[in-house]
C-alpha cells in the first residue's frame, strides 16, 4: 500500500511540474512601438470582453516617441484576443486609443498617428 501511494505521488507531481511548465509557454510576448509624436503614459489591456480594465502595464514608465518596449503578458489566462487602451500624455494632445489585437498572433504592434 506504501508503495502504491508513492508512485501515485510521484506521477502527481510530475502532472503538476508540466502544468507549470505549460503555464511558461502561454505567456504572450509582443513588441510595442510608439510612432506617435507624443508620450504614452499609460497602456491597458484585458481580454476581450472582460468589462473593466486591467492595471497600467507601465506603472511608473511611459513610452516616448521613437521607443519600443518588450511587453510580456502573464495572467495565466488561456485568451489570446486582448483589448487594448492607449492613454497618452495631455501635452501630446493625442487622443485616447483602444483597439483588439490577437496576442498569439502578434509580434509587434505598433502606433501611429
Amino acid at each position: 500500500m506504501i508503495k502504491k501511494f508513492s508512485v501515485l505521488a510521484g506521477v502527481y507531481a510530475a502532472i503538476l511540474m508540466s502544468a507549470g511548465a505549460s503555464n511558461a509557454a502561454d505567456d504572450l510576448v509582443f513588441t510595442l512601438i510608439n510612432k506617435t509624436k507624443g508620450t504614452l503614459e499609460r497602456f491597458y489591456t484585458s481580454p476581450e470582453g472582460v468589462d473593466n480594465w486591467e492595471e497600467d502595464v507601465f506603472g511608473d514608465d511611459v513610452l516616448e516617441p521613437g521607443q519600443s518596449i518588450k511587453i510580456t503578458i502573464r495572467d495565466g489566462r488561456r485568451s489570446c484576443k486582448y483589448d487594448m487602451r492607449f492613454e497618452f500624455s495631455e501635452d501630446s494632445k493625442l487622443e485616447d486609443m483602444e483597439d483588439t489585437q490577437d496576442f498569439c498572433k502578434m509580434g509587434t504592434y505598433t502606433l501611429h498617428q
